[in-house]
């Protein structure tokens, strides 16, 4: 049985590895690939892992001997899972490896929004503490989270979480989702509330063709001028351009993103210069320990189908 990991490096850098992979059949890990290199990959390939590189109608037409496809992260649009049911492949996915991590993360970007903390060393490294007359100053307003609204649109494991971060810091919680989970401290609302109300939104919802571009122009209408906005989920859940031009005109707080439309991003992108915004570059998921959890789960899924019971099957 050959196995090809077409695009391994984001997960094994170096610092896992694949032997237990290797133990269940002839293993080729390729770090990166290329769209023009897919089909000469997997052509003779009856189980492919993919992160980002992209598989569909085409790709299964020209590789009958595909089977099973892992995909090594939890969300799988860049797989056509369609086409991939009707050519009798079974897609599976990781869930839930990274919802410490990235929830973790939702308050690193929120933390730096309200404190500015990456601002204020570098002032005190660059000598201007030393010339204060004051036993202490700040160049941006600081905010207090206690009381604020937190908004989280998606309560899967990863909203969850971190609507029980925020809960922990004494914000209120709002939340809109398609399955509304028991919750004695989450306040469930329609969008239009939500975005109305919240003094902080977090996105955690799939990227779909309903939620795509969910946060335009028109909705950012909608919010309070002092709302900061965080996507740690997919960056086309926001229509960038809107984003940008409200965050120049002063019509929102702050949007810091971990995800963009396209990535890596562009040296062009329209928020690079965008007003109180943070971008980082897709790294919530990436701790030593999700992706210790992720390879062992993308693993483990693999060892259910060979044993002919298939877990974490996307596409039955």
């Amino acid at each position: 049985m050959k196995i090809v990991v077409l695009d391994g490096f984001t997960l094994n850098p170096g610092d896992l590895s694949w032997e237990p992979l290797k133990l269940l059949g002839e293993a080729v890990i390729y770090d990166r690939t290329e769209e023009k290199d897919i089909i000469s990959r997997i052509a003779d390939a009856e189980i492919v892992f993919t992160n980002k590189t992209p598989l569909d109608k085409t790709v299964f037409s020209a590789c009958p001997h595909i089977k099973w496809i892992g995909v090594l992260a939890t969300g799988y649009n860049v797989i056509d899972i369609v086409a991939a049911k009707q050519a009798g492949i079974l897609v599976a996915n990781v869930p839930t490896y990274g919802t410490d991590s990235v929830a973790q993360y939702v308050f690193a970007l929120l933390l730096e929004m309200c404190h500015h903390v990456k601002e204020h060393d570098l002032a005190v490294k660059t000598g201007k503490w030393s010339e204060q007359k004051d036993f202490c100053f700040w160049d941006f307003p600081l905010m207090e989270l206690a009381g604020l609204t937190l908004g989280i649109i998606g309560t899967g494991e990863i909203g969850l979480r971190t609507a029980a971060i925020g809960k922990a810091f004494n914000m209120k919680v709002i939340a809109h989702s398609r399955t509304e989970k028991p919750s004695d401290f989450i306040e469930y609302a329609d969008l239009k509330t939500l975005y109305k109300n919240a003094d902080v939104i977090s996105l955690h919802c799939p990227l779909t063709s309903e939620t795509m571009h969910m946060i335009d122009e028109a909705v950012l209408d909608l919010m309070k001028p002092n709302v900061m906005i965080i996507n740690t989920a997919r960056g086309p859940l926001i229509n960038e351009k809107a984003m940008a031009k409200a965050l120049n005109q002063g019509k929102i707080a702050g949007y810091a993103a971990d995800v963009v439309s396209v990535e890596p991003i562009s040296k062009d992108h329209i928020l690079l210069n965008a007003k109180n915004c943070i971008l980082t570059p897709h790294i919530a998921w990436a701790p030593k320990a999700a992706r210790e959890r992720l390879m062992k789960t993308a693993i483990d899924n693999l060892k259910h189908y060979l044993e002919g019971n298939p877990i974490h099957i996307v596409n039955k």
